[in-house]
């Protein structure tokens, strides 16, 4: 019986890394302060990286076009780098009110399109009141909030791989098909 290229398969390194993430996880939720703090590091870090990066790309590559926009995306993404970096606690703020904004928008967008999904109405208000809260749990305590909620974010998303990869697994690499070679008679 031939296996289908999109069934899933759990190997003993799914399982191992499985294992592996939901510690990581958790101990990652249990300091959820410390990951924050090393969360807008690495955002700052990797905005000032990319704002080199694209300010590279449209300095070489300013001939070909597009650069303005390469200049002006790069420039961005280092003053912001830089302001987070140098003001951890305000990039913090920021983010945070950022993703709170995000949840209570996403929220109220899941509420508002159920009407229009009836089979999936009830997941739709659900999901969408869940959000809502969290957006208005996030907005409402911004300072606290900014404290832990990209270390919880962090935590649980790593949780979720490691339960992913340990109960499901990954899919196999596709391989590509033998194609028939046309044969051809001997002249």
């Amino acid at each position: 019986m031939s296996e289908s290229t999109s069934e899933r398969h759990r190997s003993g390194w799914d399982v191992a890394l499985g294992v592996v993430l939901l510690v990581v996880g958790l101990i990652v939720l249990a300091n959820a302060v410390v990951a924050t703090v090393a969360s807008i590091y690495f955002v700052g870090w990797a905005a000032v990286i990319g704002g080199v990066v694209l300010l590279v790309q449209a300095v070489v590559g300013r001939k070909s076009g597009g650069f303005w926009s390469l200049a002006l995306g790069g420039t961005v993404l280092l003053v912001l780098g830089v302001f987070v970096l140098r003001n951890p606690a305000a990039g913090l703020v920021s983010l945070t009110l950022v993703a709170g904004a995000l949840f209570l928008v996403t929220g109220v967008t899941r509420i508002a399109v159920s009407g229009q999904v009836p089979e999936m109405r009830w997941l739709l208000v659900t999901s969408g009141v869940i959000s809502v809260v969290l957006g208005l749990v996030v907005l409402v305590n911004l300072m606290t909030a900014s404290l832990v909620v990209f270390g919880i974010l962090l935590g649980v998303q790593i949780v979720i791989e490691g339960a992913t990869l340990l109960f499901a697994g990954r899919r196999p690499a596709s391989r590509p098909e033998a194609t028939p070679q046309a044969h051809r008679a001997p002249a």
